[in-house]
């Protein structure tokens, strides 16, 4: 297992365990020079959104890595001002224009705005079935928003990426994205390291040999759950790669579980300010 493997989508496109969440990088040089060390290291996954204001700078990493568009995994996402159908039908041409790459692997819902979220999937739904996109999906969305979304969608998500750490285990999310085939991937993968001096997950780390930040994404990898940590330095983008050259024990994965604390970093989705 490396940077490069990947997990199937229930319409048979791959995306990688791994990627880089680019929030809050600054746009400019900062965005172009992150995205490029990353994509140096091995990374072929990056997470961008309109919101960021950096997919300009993603997409401009790309094209001077030299490397293959088609071996490189782009996602982004609409945000909640720009939901409804025509207006994501817009939003989703600036994210393309301004990324450059002809077409996004993975365009996201970025929060369940009510009244809205499901004009918006219609928009996803269109884009997709023009083929400008290859995966759609959803962000932050609970149990309850996929099974509203659900009731109405011709095409059923293929994500949804949410908030999820050892303190925020959330664990009927996670099953009922199994029970209906929809990948579950994390943002936020490292609880934005708050809790990285937890004596429970050193002790872990120290067993192997690794950081506890490392024993945090394997425990979210062996959970079967895509990861995309952030970091705009070499070393700890480096890090946050090198997990796949030990498993944690099913006691070491239920310690972990046992972490949870339903703590968020961020709002939750029924409490966000739309």
């Amino acid at each position: 297992m490396s940077l490069t493997s990947t997990v199937t989508l229930h319409n048979g496109v791959k995306i990688p365990w791994v990627g880089l969440g680019v929030y809050k990088v600054e746009k400019g040089t900062e965005a172009v020079d992150t995205v490029k060390a990353a994509l140096d290291l091995g990374y072929r996954s990056i997470d961008t959104a309109a919101f960021y204001e950096n997919e300009k700078e993603v997409g401009q990493a790309i094209r001077e890595s030299g490397l293959n568009r088609e071996d490189i995994f782009v996602t982004s996402k609409v945000w909640n001002t720009e939901q409804g159908y025509e207006e994501t039908l817009k939003a989703f041409d600036d994210s393309l224009q301004k990324l450059g790459l002809g077409y996004i692997d993975l365009y996201l819902i970025h929060w369940p705005v009510p009244g809205k979220f499901k004009d918006t999937w219609r928009a996803l739904e269109e884009v997709y079935e023009q083929g400008k996109v290859r995966a759609i999906g959803v962000s932050n969305f609970q149990i309850h928003h996929l099974e509203e979304l659900m009731k109405e969608a011709k095409i059923k998500p293929m994500v949804d990426q949410v908030e999820f750490h050892p303190q925020l285990y959330q664990k009927d999310l996670l099953d009922f994205c199994k029970e209906n085939e929809i990948q579950l991937e994390a943002w936020g993968p490292l609880g934005r390291s708050r809790y990285l001096d937890d004596p429970v997950l050193n002790e872990i780390a120290e067993k192997y040999g690794k950081t506890a930040a490392q024993v945090i994404l394997r425990w979210e990898y062996q959970h079967e759950i895509v990861i995309i940590p952030k970091s705009t330095k070499p070393h700890r983008q480096k890090e946050n790669a090198d997990i796949f050259d030990f498993a944690l024990t099913a006691e070491d994965m239920k310690k972990i579980d046992a972490l949870n604390q339903d703590k968020r970093t961020g709002k939750h989705p029924d409490e966000f300010p739309y």
